[in-house]
Parts: C-alpha cells; structure tokens; sequence
C-alpha cells in the first residue's frame, strides 16, 4: 500500500516507525548517542550533512524517524525538527530574510515572534518588519513592498484566537515572489494542512498538540525539499539548533495518539466555550467553533475542528481575573497549551502587544487550552471558581 494512500490516523501510528533490524523491536529505540561510525573511507564525505548519521548536531537516529512522520501528515516533500518551536521560527527567518528583506507578519502573534521581527532582526541584520492583521487580505497587500521575501501568518493566532485566510494569502504571497511560511501550532496537522491550501512552509511547536503530555520540547518545518535542506543547513547544523533524541523519542511517542486527542480537545472545547459564551460574568469569548468568532466561516472552510485554545474576559478588574484563576481547583494555572491537563493563563494589559489587540483583549484576558478532561468536570471548576469571586450565574 502506498503510503499517501493510507489514512491520517495510520500515518500517525506507522510513518516514521520500522522493525529495529538489531533487536527485532516494532518500535523504533531511543538512540542516545552523540556520535556514529564513520564509513571506512570517509575522506569524501560532506561532514556537515543533515541527512546522514555523522554526529548528533547534524542529525540523529530518533530525529530523522520524527521528520519522516511529520513530513507525511503535513504532506510535505520533507521536514527539518529543533529543539523548540522558537528555533524553528527563527530557523525560517535566519534562513530566508537578509538586510535586503522585508517580512510582513501577522501583528498578533507569538511574543517571541514578535520579538524577532519588531526588535532583532531589524535591529541586527537590517531586515523591515510590517505587522498587519492577516484577517484582513488589503492591509497584507497593501503592505507589499519589491523586497517582500516572506509573508508569516498564525492560524490560529497566539492568544486572540485570529483566523487568517491561508489559501487566500498563498495567492497574494504567490504573485508578489514571497514565501508563505504558517504557524499552525495551535490547530495542529489533523486539523488543518496549511500546505495543501498553498503556503510554502509550515510550522509547529510539537511541545505543544503534537507531543501532547506536557514532557517534551521541540519545533518543525515542514515543506519543499530544497527549501527545508537550507533551513537544516543553516539554521541547525550551523547554528546547533538540534533536538535532543530523547524529545525526539517522546514526540513520536506523542504522535501516535493526535488524532483521538484533537477530537476530544475540540469537542470539550466547543462545549466550555458556549457555557462561558453564556455566563453572566463573561466579558467576552474568542474561540474559532463560535458563529460570534470574527473568522467563523474562514475557519469552517480550513479547519476540520476548532482545537482546544480559547480566549475570554470576565466583566472584571486586574485582581478578580487573578483571583479566578487562583480558586481554580482542577484547571492549572500555567503557561502552554496542548497538554492533557487544562491549562489557563492571565495576561494582563500590560502585555507588550496589548495595542495590537482587538479592544475587547485590552483590559486583560485568559488565555485558556483545554485539556483531556471530562467537560462537565472541567465547566464545574469554572462554576466554583465564579462563586468563590462573587461572580456566580
């Protein structure tokens, strides 16, 4: 059987995997080594490839296993893993903008995102940052200049939730010359295949939904050959970006269960967000799976499910948000998204991209990721979090 004709959930489960030839193992071992045997003449051989097992920093047994599984869920010709989902956005700059470039990026985005492009780059290599709102087609082509060498987009987008229009931003990226590279951490490859809808590059925290269990840290890019072969040169044989095998074991690990957990995710979520939609002491909520979501229909035309991060405010100050969180029992007050325990973080106004939030974001918000629990159980953590601040239905 070929394996572009297996489904997604198989792929999840055998791309990547093998019988190991020493042991006979049906799944691939952890490999912790930091060196392999050179061939017996290694005197022509390129030191630096990524792709052959020479020493840990240019690739690694595990890691090679894991490229070869996400590039077949994404659908790409090849992929590039590092130690985190930050290298591997940095990873992407580094590689494709230079002191002649010009980047336009998604105006809310990751913060480290945001620091990249609006402080570092600019202020070391020279490269020009515009941030706009992907939502909105004319402010992204409006923002076209000769030099455009890449278009950068979250969909969805850390931590409002933004839904951009991929396949309509492919076609501008497309005509204008410039790559189209797409965080699509937050949805995850069995929720929406950015490369298929036209974008260049995708990537992933696989820290988060594709690892799953909170224990592992890594990042991905994954696209064309030769696009993906510069990127492993560059950004992680040369600048050490690699993963340890370890997180690399884990991760494939992870993979295997994506599909049933992005099920259970969304479907909890959808669940929680039309309670909070409906409580009396909630400002406002920002998830894709509401028909009150700005980006409804976009996100129903390229995503299968909605994901498990959601936004919301509480008609409420600075110290009753923190108290909220804080009588919280079940639900854990902590940074990250896509584990199996929910996850919930307050980020008040003084967050260095407030101005670029949509008013309602502005006084403060949670950023809340939904977990594997039961959703009753998760919306009676929320009931007696409300009582506990007065702030009951």
């Amino acid at each position: 059987m070929k394996k572009t004709q297996i489904d997604f959930r198989t792929k999840c489960i055998h791309a990547g995997n093998g019988i190991d030839k020493e042991t006979g193992a049906i799944r691939r071992p952890l490999t912790m080594a930091n060196s392999y045997r050179l061939p017996e003449d290694a005197s022509a051989m390129n030191w630096s490839d990524p792709d052959q097992l020479v020493y840990t920093r240019n690739t690694s047994a595990n890691q090679i296993y894991l490229q070869e599984k996400l590039a077949a869920l994404e659908g790409g010709e090849d992929c590039v893993v590092l130690g985190t989902g930050v290298s591997a956005l940095a990873g992407v700059f580094f590689t494709f903008l230079d002191s002649q470039s010009h980047v336009i990026c998604s105006n809310v985005s990751y913060i480290a995102v945001y620091r990249l492009l609006q402080e570092y780059f600019p202020d070391k290599y020279g490269v020009e940052t515009t941030l706009v709102d992907t939502a909105n087609l004319e402010e992204i082509k409006q923002a076209l200049r000769p030099n455009t060498r890449l278009i950068h987009i979250e969909t969805p987008g850390n931590p409002t939730t933004r839904v951009s229009d991929i396949a309509a931003i492919a076609g501008i990226a497309k005509a204008a010359g410039a790559l189209l590279s797409v965080d699509s951490t937050f949805a995850s490859p069995y929720l929406q295949q950015p490369l298929a809808l036209g974008a260049d590059l995708v990537i992933h925290s696989l820290t988060k939904y594709i690892n799953g269990h909170g224990d592992a840290m890594g990042g991905a890019v994954i696209g064309r050959k030769e696009l993906i072969n510069r990127i492993k040169r560059q950004a992680m044989v040369n600048l050490g970006g690699v993963i340890s095998p370890f997180n690399a074991w884990l991760i494939m690990r992870g993979v295997v269960t994506l599909p049933l957990r992005m099920e259970q995710h969304s479907r909890t979520a959808q669940t929680v967000a039309e309670f909070l939609a409906g409580h009396r002491a909630v400002d406002f909520v920002a998830y894709p799976g509401l028909s009150s979501h700005p980006q409804h229909g976009i996100a129903q035309k390229q995503m299968s499910l909605f994901s498990g991060v959601m936004a919301f405010g509480l008609k409420a100050d600075a110290a009753i948000h923190n108290r909220f969180i804080n009588s919280l029992e079940l639900i854990v007050p902590a940074v990250s998204i896509g584990h199996d325990e929910s996850l919930i973080v307050y980020v008040g106004p003084d967050d260095e991209r407030n101005h670029f939030y949509p008013p309602e974001f502005r006084n403060g918000h949670l950023r809340f990721s939904i977990g594997l629990e039961a959703a009753a159980d998760i919306i009676a953590d929320l009931e007696q979090a409300f009582v506990e601040c007065g702030l009951s239905s």
